[in-house]
């Protein structure tokens, strides 16, 4: 899991995305949300799981983001997965229009964070990759931990 950066509590976040996308950018936004949803996150409850974000007219709108209902919530609870608009400046909605229209790039969303108190989600503008990206992916990893295990093997040598 990723390192905490003080004032900022990781609520969610998003493994997959790295694995099938290719991550160029990423923005931090804010998220409209209602007070169970918030309650229900604080609790460390949540899946972007199969989510993703769109921009439409004039805004950002994240989909199939699941916040399960707050059990105290009762007639206040919302659709666990209903869309819910991102807070972007109008300066970077307008250049994730640009961004998103080229072929094959869409927004990921990677994590969702409080900072100072207000939830955050950090999305990714990724590419997706092939079955055979992974894979060099995968060979890369397994080279560079290859390497560093025969560094460390000959760095106890010269210490015994």
């Amino acid at each position: 899991m990723e390192k905490e950066t003080p004032g900022i509590k990781i609520i969610i976040t998003n493994r997959k995305a790295r694995r099938d996308y290719e991550i160029s950018e990423s923005f931090e936004a804010g998220i409209m949300l209602t007070g169970t949803e918030v309650k229900s996150l604080r609790q460390s409850r949540g899946s972007l799981t199969d989510s993703f974000a769109r921009v439409e007219g004039n805004g950002v709108y994240l989909y199939h983001m699941h916040i399960p209902p707050y059990e105290q919530g009762n007639i206040f609870n919302v659709d666990p997965i209903r869309t819910r608009k991102l807070l972007l400046n109008k300066s970077e909605i307008k250049r994730l229009v640009g961004l998103t229209q080229q072929k094959g790039y869409t927004l990921v969303p990677l994590k969702v964070y409080f900072k100072r108190g207000y939830a955050k989600v950090e999305v990714a503008l990724g590419k997706g990759k092939r079955e055979y990206d992974r894979r060099e992916d995968i060979k890369k990893r397994d080279i560079q931990r290859e390497v560093e295990r025969a560094l460390g093997e000959r760095q106890k040598k010269k210490s015994e």
